[in-house]
């Protein structure tokens, strides 16, 4: 069992729900539903200079990096490097659009993914994961117009 593995075959239940309790899109969820959605979160182990997601292509899931560094990028672009506790990838838990840009693991990392059609099951029977999506979703939306007027002035 390499190094990522044991990192990860080691994280309890409740490990798993604190991670999510730390990002921004399910601060506000309630513990006994993030309970829920850790059984939806599948481990990925990444090397290093691999493409995670490709600009374009058709998005189904979001990714939580457990350890590690991404770099999103278009082209050659770097827009941000992602670090541990830092998610991408989640409004293509809400609809099956084209990725925006691409997603390249900087360093070997480890990730969790949750896949869209799960999530949608949950989001019927569980408002409050909902509203944490939406918070996001509207948090973007600000910055976004907060930089379209930076640019104009």
């Amino acid at each position: 069992m390499n190094t990522h593995e044991t990192k990860t075959s080691g994280l309890m239940l409740i490990e798993r729900v604190l991670l999510l309790k730390s990002l921004s899109v399910f601060s506000d969820t309630p513990e006994t539903i993030l309970a829920e959605i850790v059984h939806l979160m599948v481990v990925m182990n990444v090397s290093s200079g691999t493409n995670i997601v490709k600009e374009g292509e058709v998005g189904n899931c979001m990714y939580i990096i457990f350890d590690g560094r991404v770099s999103i990028h278009k082209q050659k672009k770097v827009l941000v490097e992602l670090r541990e506790k830092d998610f991408f990838g989640e409004l293509a838990l809400l609809d099956v659009e084209t990725r925006s840009a691409t997603a390249t693991a900087s360093t070997d990392c480890i990730l969790f993914r949750i896949d869209q059609e799960p999530f949608y099951d949950m989001m019927e029977s569980r408002p409050e994961v909902v509203r944490g999506v939406i918070k996001i979703l509207c948090r973007r939306i600000r910055e976004a117009n907060m930089k379209l007027l930076e640019k104009e002035s």
